[in-house]
């Protein structure tokens, strides 16, 4: 049965992302990490470890075959679509990285730059990747069977302990101690950087406003800031008292004008801000928008 226009179109386009997201992750890889020996983590870190120690053992394809098993392993357990997207994303990724090495290209020869723009496009590249649904394979399956057995651990977590072992692997095997410290710095670069791409700029903040005069704030905020509220109920802890919540979204340049609202009518008010990755409704982004 053919599929759908709309279906083939969103598969179609998934892939070419993917495709797209492989290579800058791997421009990041070939021309900025590996020729300074900035060490990265998962299995291509390991497969760049054997590749020092080796150099017949090329760092794309040895992350291909490493990446085998883990493959088999997971086919059943996370479904076709998640499987395949990330097997074009390990093997392209992997073919590129073969390939631009081939080049002899350096991007910087200097360290600290390589480690922020390295990081810069590496995290562009896989945050492309993991928008649309796919992987690079390797630590990222991984975790995600782990997360699986121990979902109380943030799968970030996981992410982050796997990539630190391979890299203090490295730096103890090459005693490149230098080469880790800019391998951290890459990977903390990186996962701002798929932060941002998976999330946005963080543009909105939730506030909940605490107070014994819930109505008159909340009709402040709605004709003075036209954003909507919605009001719930409360009790102190201590003085077990009845309290009124009120909780809204506001853009960053409303808080200050917030807090003057808040002040001129209850200066006893007690007022959370935080920061809002995504907000759907009316005055933010649709509900109805795509991924």
């Amino acid at each position: 049965m053919k599929p759908p226009t709309n279906t083939l179109l969103r598969i179609t386009t998934s892939y070419l992302v993917i495709i797209a997201g492989a290579a800058i992750y791997a421009v990041g890889f070939s021309f900025f990490s590996y020729p300074n020996a900035i060490p990265t983590g998962g299995l291509v870190g390991i497969a760049m470890i054997l590749n020092f120690l080796w150099d017949k053992l090329p760092v794309g394809t040895m992350t291909i075959v490493m990446n085998i098993p883990l493959f088999l392993f997971a086919w059943k357990k996370f479904g076709l679509e998640f499987m395949l997207a990330s097997l074009v994303g390990m093997v392209v990724s992997s073919l590129l990285v073969d390939l631009f090495n081939t080049f002899g290209w350096v991007a910087t020869s200097q360290p600290l730059l390589a480690s922020i723009y390295g990081g810069l496009l590496k995290g562009i590249g896989l945050g492309l990747v993991y928008k649309v649904g796919g992987t690079t394979g390797g630590v990222d399956i991984v975790a995600k069977f782990l997360r699986k057995r121990r979902p109380h651990i943030n799968f970030g977590t996981f992410i982050l302990i796997l990539d630190v072992v391979v890299i203090g692997t490295f730096a103890a095997v090459f005693r490149l101690y230098d080469s880790a410290m800019y391998g951290i710095i890459t990977m903390f670069v990186g996962t701002q950087i798929i932060d941002l791409v998976l999330y946005g700029a963080i543009n909105t903040k939730t506030c909940h406003i605490i107070t014994d005069k819930s109505a008159e704030i909340s009709v402040a905020i709605t004709q003075k800031l036209v954003r909507g509220v919605t009001l719930l109920r409360g009790e102190g802890g201590w003085s077990h008292r009845e309290k009124g919540v009120i909780l809204c979204a506001i853009k960053p340049q409303q808080i200050t004008e917030l807090r003057r609202l808040v002040s001129g009518i209850d200066e006893e008010a007690f007022v959370i801000v935080s920061d809002a990755r995504e907000v759907f409704g009316k005055g933010f982004m649709s509900i109805e928008s795509e991924l």
